[in-house]
């Protein structure tokens, strides 16, 4: 190593040749604590408020997980709809009201930018229950027995 040079924590070459601390693994300790954040301020903003956008109107939406991309600017929300499984009809007006909810956002977190945000839809559990379907099947259910 030569003088005067330094090396960060964390920094160096992991498994697979990949740069350790630069999304080699993952999001970092940091991301994942904003997403967390921001996912908990949204939910709140969906509790109290009512919109006045029509798609909006009556839904009750639920934020199950946010995604921060690496810079901070971009935060992919997954939601889903209490009790009904149709969220495709809501993404335009959850995407027409996201700069209203950006500006609640910054109202209630400490962060230098607030993350633009998008929308998409949660569909583990859709996914959990075809997987819990498929293996009920009694083909299935005959074969894991074995």
């Amino acid at each position: 190593m030569k003088r005067g040079a330094s090396v960060k924590k964390g920094g160096g070459v992991g498994p697979a040749g990949k740069l350790a601390g630069h999304g080699a693994s993952g999001p970092s300790q940091r991301q994942l604590r904003v997403a967390e954040e921001v996912r908990r301020a949204l939910a709140e903003v969906f509790a109290r408020t009512e919109f006045r956008d029509p798609d909006l109107a009556d839904a009750r939406v639920t934020v199950t997980e946010v995604r921060i991309s690496p810079d901070f600017r971009h935060a992919t929300a997954f939601v889903a709809r209490l009790g009904r499984s149709d969220i495709d009809g809501i993404l335009p007006g959850l995407k027409r009201v996201a700069p209203f909810l950006r500006t609640q956002l910054s109202h209630s977190l400490r962060l230098r930018t607030v993350p633009e945000l998008h929308f998409q839809p949660d569909t583990a559990l859709d996914y959990a229950m075809e997987v819990d379907a498929l293996l009920r099947q009694p083909e299935v259910a005959r074969d894991l027995e074995d």
